[in-house]
C-alpha cells in the first residue's frame, strides 16, 4: 500500500494499525517523490538517514507517530543533518537534534527533508533564499508566505500531515493563512528552542503547521513540556482557563486592506459566519498593538537578530540575501540606552494590551491583510513584507498565543485566513475554539480537494481538568452554579446516572440541597457534567458541606466521574425524590 496524498495523523496511525503498512517500502516511497530541483526543500535525508529513523522504530502501540512522516524548517537541528538557515556559507552539522525534533522522533515520527526558509527566518515572504522563491501551493504565481515558506507549503501539497517551523514575527502564521492550513504558534517557552538557529531568541517559538485542528493539537501535546537546557523555557503555571459557550473576540476596528479587495470580502464573511456561531464581536483599537509592532523591526528589536549571526555576518556578510543583509545591519543604529528603553515600551504597551484582552475571550484579526504575488514582492521587498506582518508582529512581543485557521477561498480562489489571538497560556482555548469552527466550516486539506474526516470524538477532560457531576444546586441555573464558573469550570452535558442511585431533598439546608446516595435499587438520575481546573478543584470541594462530600459516581453509560455523594445517615427522615428523576423536577414542583 502506497500513501496517498493528504493523509492526516490519524490515515497514517489507521493504516499502519489496521492495515500493515510497512514503514520501510512506504517513506522510502515516498521520499522518492521529493526532487532537488523543488524550492520547498533544502536538504532531502538520504535512504541511509531515513533507514536509521525507521529501524529505531518500535510498535504503533507503543509510538504515537509510529513511521508518520514530517519536514522540518532548515533553522531547526537534526543530528548529522546539516543546517543552513538558508544561507550556504553558515551551514553547519549538528551532533544533537532539537529538542522539538528529539521528542517527535522519539514518538515514533520519521524526518523526510529540511525545508527553505527567508534567509535567517528574517521575512513573510518566502523569497528571500538563495535556494530559490517558494511558490504558493494554490498558484504559483503569488508568495507562499514566510519564512517558514517550505514547511508550509509541503503540508499543504498533502506530502507530509504536519510540519515543523518557527515564528518570531507570524513565520508559523501567515504561510498557514496562504496555504489553507492551522497554523499553531504557541505561547513563548512552551516548546524548547534549543537547537533552533535563533532570529530573536527573546521572541522565537517553534510552531506547527497542519492540515486539521486535532492533528495539530496531537502534535503539540508531544512537543510540550519545560527543557531545563532552554533558557527560554516555561513551565505552564496553571490549567488552560476554556471559554463558555458564548464568546466575545476583539476585531480591529480599522483595517487597511492596502488595496487587496477579495481580502476584505473574506473577511466579512468570515465575520458574519462567526456571528452565526453566536460570537459577539467588539471593535476594539488596536493603535497600542500597530505601535508594539513597529518595535520589532524599527526599534532595537533588529540587534537581537544581528547578536544571533554577528560573528558570520563579520566575516560573510556578503553571503547573505541583500535584503536580509540590510534589515539586520540596522542594528549599527542603536545603543544600549535604546534597547533599554525600547524594553520599558515593550512592557508599558503589552500591560495595555493585556488588560484590554480582560474585556474579551480573544482577539480576532486577519491573518494576512493581502496575499501579494512573487512579482509584486521583488518589486517592492521590504514594503510589502512589512504590511504582511501588520495583525501578527505585536503577538510574540505582547507574550500571546495564537492560532491560524483557514476561513474559505477567496473570490479570486485563493486561500484566507483568521488567527485568534489569546493571552499566555490560552493555547487549548484557542485549539478549542479552532475544532469547533472547524466542524462548523471545514476546510479541505490544504491545496488538496479531499475533506478532513470527521474529528474524533473524546469523553476525556481536557488536561488539568476534574470532570465533575452535579446533582442539585450546582446545576445550571441554580443558586450554587456560580461557584462553578468563577472557577472557569465549563459545562460538558447533560447526562444520567446509572440506575443504583437514590436522591433525597434533604432538610433545613439553605440554599435547598439533595443528596446523592447509592443503593441497591434505585433510578436514573439526572446530572450535569462540568470540568473544572485541577487548581481550583480544591477550593471547591472546601465549600462543600456536611453531610455532602465528593466520591466517584457511575453514569448509565459505564462512564466514571468525580460527583457529590451524600452520607446515608443523613437521609433519615428526609424525602425521597428518586421517582421525580432529577432535582430539577422537584424544585419546579416544590
Amino acid at each position: 500500500m502506497t500513501p496517498q496524498t493528504g493523509w492526516t495523523l490519524s490515515d497514517w496511525q489507521k493504516a499502519y494499525r489496521d492495515e500493515a503498512l510497512d514503514p520501510t517500502a512506504t517513506l522510502h516511497a515516498l521520499r522518492g517523490q521529493l526532487t532537488d530541483d523543488d524550492p520547498a526543500w533544502i536538504y532531502i535525508l538520504t535512504e541511509a538517514e531515513v533507514d536509521a529513523q525507521i529501524q529505531a522504530l518500535t510498535s504503533p502501540q507503543e509510538q504515537p507517530l509510529y513511521g508518520v512522516p514530517f519536514v522540518i524548517k532548515d533553522n531547526i537541528d537534526m543530528a548529522g543533518v546539516p543546517t543552513t538557515a538558508a544561507c550556504p556559507a553558515f551551514r553547519y552539522t549538528p551532533e544533537e537534534d532539537a529538542t522539538t525534533v528529539a521528542k517527535l522522533r522519539a514518538a515514533g515520527a520519521i524526518v523526510i527533508a529540511k525545508t527553505n526558509l527567508d534567509q535567517f527566518a528574517t521575512g513573510l515572504v518566502g523569497t528571500r533564499s538563495p535556494y530559490g522563491a517558494v511558490p504558493n501551493s494554490f498558484d504559483p504565481a503569488y508568495v507562499s508566505g514566510g519564512s517558514s515558506s517550505g514547511s508550509a507549503v509541503a503540508v499543504a501539497r498533502g506530502l507530509v500531515p504536519f510540519s515543523l517551523g518557527t515564528d518570531t514575527a507570524g513565520s508559523g502564521r501567515v504561510p498557514a493563512g496562504f496555504n489553507n492550513l492551522v497554523g499553531l504558534k504557541p505561547t513563548k517557552g512552551r516548546f524548547s528552542i534549543k537547537g533552533v538557529v535563533p532570529a530573536c531568541r527573546s521572541l522565537d517559538c517553534v510552531s506547527i503547521f497542519a492540515l486539521s485542528v486535532e492533528d495539530a493539537e496531537t502534535v503539540a501535546t508531544l512537543m510540550d513540556g519545560f527543557d531545563p537546557a532552554d533558557g527560554y523555557s516555561r513551565a505552564q503555571p496553571r490549567p488552560t482557563r476554556y471559554w463558555p459557550k458564548a464568546l466575545r473576540f476583539g476585531i480591529p476596528d480599522k483595517h487597511d486592506w492596502f488595496g487587496d479587495h477579495a481580502a476584505e470580502q473574506a473577511w466579512e464573511k468570515a465575520l458574519k459566519r462567526l456571528e452565526a456561531e453566536g460570537v459577539e464581536l467588539v471593535p476594539m483599537d488596536f493603535t497600542p498593538m500597530q505601535t508594539l509592532a513597529q518595535l520589532l523591526y524599527g526599534g532595537p528589536w533588529v540587534a537581537e537578530r544581528h547578536a544571533a549571526i554577528a560573528e558570520f555576518m563579520a566575516e560573510h556578510a556578503e553571503s547573505m540575501n541583500p535584503v536580509v543583509r540590510g534589515i539586520i545591519e540596522q542594528a549599527s543604529k542603536f545603543s544600549a540606552t535604546d534597547a533599554y528603553r525600547a524594553e520599558y515600551q515593550r512592557a508599558e504597551l503589552a500591560r495595555t494590551i493585556q488588560t484590554a484582552m480582560t474585556e474579551v475571550h480573544a482577539l480576532l484579526v486577519p491573518t494576512a491583510p493581502r496575499l501579494p504575488s512573487i512579482e509584486q514582492v521583488q518589486a517592492d521587498p521590504v514594503r510589502i513584507n512589512s504590511q504582511l506582518g501588520t495583525w501578527t508582529n505585536f503577538v510574540n512581543l505582547a507574550d500571546c498565543s495564537a492560532l491560524a485557521l483557514p476561513a474559505g477561498l477567496r473570490g479570486d480562489g485563493l486561500p484566507f485566513g483568521i488567527t485568534l489571538i489569546g493571552p499566555a497560556w490560552q493555547d487549548g482555548a484557542l485549539a478549542d475554539f479552532g475544532r469547533r469552527w472547524q466542524s462548523a466550516y471545514p476546510w479541505k486539506r490544504g491545496a488538496t480537494d479531499l475533506s478532513l474526516p470527521e474529528p474524533a470524538a473524546s469523553d476525556e477532560p481536557p488536561a488539568g481538568h476534574v470532570r465533575l457531576a452535579v446533582v442539585g444546586a450546582h446545576l445550571s441555573g441554580m443558586p450554587l452554579n456560580y461557584q462553578l464558573t468563577e472557577r472557569s469550570a465549563r459545562f460538558v452535558e447533560s447526562t444520567v446516572t446509572a440506575s443504583h442511585y437514590r436522591l433525597y431533598a434533604l432538610p433545613n439546608t439553605t440554599p435547598p440541597k439533595p443528596g446523592l446516595v447509592k443503593a441497591k435499587s434505585g433510578g436514573e438520575l439526572i446530572v450535569e457534567l462540568w470540568d473544572i481546573p485541577v487548581d481550583q478543584f480544591g477550593s471547591f470541594v472546601a465549600l462543600i458541606p456536611s453531610p455532602l462530600g465528593i466520591g466517584t459516581l457511575t453514569l448509565k453509560d459505564g462512564r466514571e466521574v468525580k460527583g457529590f455523594i451524600c452520607e446515608t445517615i443523613a437521609t433519615e427522615g428526609a424525602d425521597d425524590i428518586t421517582e421525580l428523576g432529577g432535582w430539577r423536577a422537584y424544585m419546579a414542583q416544590r
